[in-house]
């Protein structure tokens, strides 16, 4: 294969090794218009004859931007290539100049965007079988070229494709990656040689008029770096590219005490304001100042120690005194044995980097304390709000605050009158259940003043919320009481605040949350305005519960008095239950009536008026008198359903519909032992027999429609014969329904519960009983229970 000529790694002249390149051009044009591209010019010669000849010759600048520039040894060899393309550019002899050319050169037509020739030098590039003309990129990968990383040429903006695009290209390397594996004989020691080489290629336009009438050409000349002439070079442009860049970077010599700095760019004295002559010799921590992270210096250490790469960015300090951030990374650099012999450092200004990330924190953080403040309110609205009691709305913001807010709370009431000296403390908590008791027992020292006020106090008197950001270690109001000192110094409050609970106008309590020492918060204006927002809604949910309290009241009150006494009857024990539904303060339409007749008879009644209001209250009041009137008259059971329905149709009383089982309560006419129950059902639950040997029945017998809801429907009295020892008991349907539960399933539960019944002799605790497992998670409705024991 022949070779093309080398650059080789030549002195400039001051001890330096340097590689340079040549360029070689020509433009038929005047000499006026001779210029430098790229640190080549064209120098053009007119002959005796007329014609214009031009070589190429070096007009390199060491001092160029690009940092590329040539030396004496890359000027003698332009020298040699200027000579040798010496030509007439008018005449038709260019290729024959070419050919004899020392260096690989080819001509690109560029309106064509081909190679269309190729010396012998640039044909072994190819191993000679690229058949001209050839598109650009065909011929370059039929060259085997690369950029440096690898990538084919046609994948990247590559100088031959400028070139053919008619822009000129003052010099750049090139890799040949196999150009001996397309089909050259080259030995197998040229191949591995191939392998790898660096081509300088340089090229411009032979003619750029537009108007040309000439073909328009273009030239390309490759230069062989040798193997050390290549390395070298790439050092030279990595050297002056570290040099020149905006990074800074810095060398340090672990073998020298304290590590100082050897080296470093200008990037650096720029970067941190101080001379070339401060630095070097110095340690860099001459950087670090009162606000540097020391557990980032430690890792830094570190990593030196174990001479390992690291980065950091840390807080450090210009010359002047102003602080930046800077990210940091070291690299160790080892010899050929393994040895660490430099600290090579990378320093780069992150300020901005950090302060808007600091600030994207601080907007997170802001947005998650909203949110936990959110979430606070919301669940302490919830769980103060599911409690009818105000006892059970002051604990439950008491459970809620604490941790969250405070790692102690109180909440102090009023009573209903209103009086601050009558203030109780109904809800205490404490993070550490074992302190609960020494809150409670401080008292009013829960949040202690120097000059001896209590903020407690003046808040339930109406007084503005308080704000303690730091409480006394030891208040003076505490000396002469040791008792007091012990609890005090074993909670260690540190910061108190202290809230009305106020609802309509007036003070309900006091809400105080405080922190404790040594960890605990010290309170601020918008811990203040957190915790008001929490008394406030405290306070509603105070006010409500107590409203709902006296309504509640009344309507129970109202309720018991529409129910009768129950009577005493010879030959029977009665018990009877009324229990008020849990939801709402609504006066319910359920009675009961045991009513002793002329005839000797007893008359036994329940009922249930459709509705929950005043007006099912009254009609449960009408219906009751009605049907005692029907049946002190003497009428069976059916009769007197029947008379009700008819009247209850007939006069559009209160009530639209109402249920109700009527039984009548006789001795047997023969003169057995017992009693007869005669009874007619309009739509009520059936009442529940157990008999003496513990089996229990439902007495379903004669089911007809409700009472108003028709007068078509024929009703039957349905007789049962009971025996001494035997239970009825009648009940209301807000014993067996419940939301979410079966009303059979509770039927059961029901008869089970008067099956497992010990005794039957106290009927009572029977019904106690009944009452405390149906209504053990409580009752969605009002609920009558009516039981009698046969003696």
């Amino acid at each position: 294969m022949a070779r093309l000529p080398e650059v080789t790694r030549r002195s400039n002249g001051d001890g330096h090794a340097d590689d340079g390149a040549v360029v070689a051009s020509a433009r038929p044009r005047d000499v006026r218009d001779a210029g430098v591209t790229g640190g080549v010019g064209i120098e053009h010669v007119e002959t005796a004859d007329g014609a214009q000849r031009g070589s190429a010759i070096d007009a390199g600048d060491p001092g160029r931007a690009d940092g590329v520039g040539a030396d004496p040894g890359m000027a003698d060899e332009a020298a040699r290539v200027r000579d040798s393309l010496t030509f007439d550019a008018s005449s038709g002899d260019l290729p024959q100049v070419l050919h004899t050319a020392p260096a690989a050169v080819a001509l690109i037509d560029l309106d064509a965007g081909t190679v269309t020739y190729a010396n012998g030098s640039a044909q072994d590039l190819t191993g000679g079988k690229a058949q001209l003309p050839l598109d650009i990129d065909a011929w370059s990968e039929a060259a085997g070229l690369t950029d440096l990383s690898g990538r084919p040429m046609r994948d990247t903006a590559s100088p031959l494709s400028r070139v053919a695009q008619g822009i000129p290209v003052s010099g750049e390397p090139v890799a040949v990656a196999d150009a001996a594996r397309r089909g050259s004989e080259a030995t197998v020691e040229e191949r591995e040689e191939a392998e790898g080489r660096l081509l300088w290629v340089t090229g411009f336009p032979l003619s750029e008029a537009e108007d040309d009438e000439r073909r328009r050409l273009a030239l390309v000349v490759f230069l062989q770096l040798s193997g050390a002439g290549a390395q070298r070079h790439l050092e030279m442009m990595r050297d002056r590219a570290v040099v020149a860049t905006e990074l800074s970077f810095t060398i340090s010599d672990p073998g020298r005490e304290q590590n100082p700095l050897v080296w470093v760019n200008p990037a650096f004295t720029r970067l941190t304001g101080y001379d070339l002559d401060e630095v070097l010799g110095r340690n860099c921590r001459f950087l670090q100042g009162p606000n540097t992270d020391p557990t980032s210096i430690s890792r830094i250490r570190a990593a030196l120690a174990d001479e390992r790469p690291i980065t950091e960015v840390l807080l450090n300090y210009r010359r002047d005194g102003t602080a930046f951030w800077n990210q940091v990374s070291i690299s160790p650099v080892f010899d050929g044995g393994g040895r660490v012999v430099n600290f090579v450092g990378v320093q780069a200004d992150v300020t901005e980097r950090v302060m808007v990330e600091n600030e994207r924190r601080a907007a997170l953080a802001a947005a998650e304390e909203t949110r936990e403040q959110l979430r606070l309110l919301t669940d302490s609205t919830a769980a103060m709000t599911a409690s009818l009691d105000s006892g059970g709305a002051a604990r439950a913001l008491a459970r809620i605050v604490v941790p969250a807010l405070a790692d102690y709370c109180c909440v102090d009431l009023l009573d209903e009158v209103g009086d601050p000296s009558s203030s109780t403390r109904v809800a205490v908590n404490h993070r550490d259940d074992s302190k609960t008791g020494t809150v409670s027992a401080l008292g009013r020292w829960i949040t202690p003043t120097e000059d001896g006020d209590d903020p407690v106090d003046r808040v339930l008197a109406g007084g503005a919320p308080s704000l303690l950001p730091e409480l006394p270690v030891r208040p003076e109001g505490l000396r002469d009481d040791p008792e007091l000192i012990a609890h005090y110094e074993q909670l260690r409050p540190r910061s108190a605040i202290v809230v009305p609970l106020r609802a309509r106008g007036q003070v309900l309590g006091a809400l105080t949350l405080g922190t404790e020492l040594p960890y605990g918060r010290r309170y601020s204006q918008r811990d203040l305005y957190l915790a008001s927002d929490l008394a406030a809604r405290a306070g509603l949910a105070v006010d409500n519960a107590r409203l709902y309290a006296r309504e509640h009241g009344a309507a129970e009150t109202l309720q018991r008095s529409l129910l009768p006494a129950v009577p005493e009857v010879p030959g029977l024990v009665v018990a009877s239950r009324y229990l008020a539904a849990t939801d709402g303060a609504q006066v319910g339409g359920d009675w009961y009536d045991l009513l002793p007749l002329p005839d000797g008879a007893v008359g036994i009644a329940v009922g249930d008026v459709v509705g929950h209001d005043l007006r099912a209250a009254a009609a449960m009041g009408e219906l009751r008198g009605v049907l005692r009137s029907y049946a002190w008259e003497g009428l069976g059971p059916d009769a007197v359903i029947d008379r009700c329905n008819d009247l209850v149709q007939g006069m559009h009383m209160a009530a639209a519909m109402a249920t109700a089982v009527f039984g009548r309560l006789e001795r047997p006419q023969d003169g057995g032992d017992g009693w007869i129950l005669g009874y007619c059902n309009a739509g009520h639950p059936p009442p529940l027999l157990r008999r003496g040997d513990g089996s229990v029945e439902l007495l379903t017998g004669n089911l007809s429609p409700l009472i108003g809801a028709t007068r078509a429907a024929a009703r039957d009295c349905t007789e049962v014969h009971l025996h001494p020892g035997d239970l009825l008991v009648l009940h209301t349907d807000g014993l067996i329904e419940a939301p979410g539960t079966d009303p059979d399933e509770r039927t059961d539960l029901f008869a089970r519960t008067l099956a497992q019944a010990p005794d039957v002799d106290d009927v009572g605790a029977i019904c106690d009983r009944v009452l405390e497992v149906l209504g053990a998670d409580g009752l969605r409705d009002d609920a009558v229970l009516l039981a009698v024991r046969i003696d």
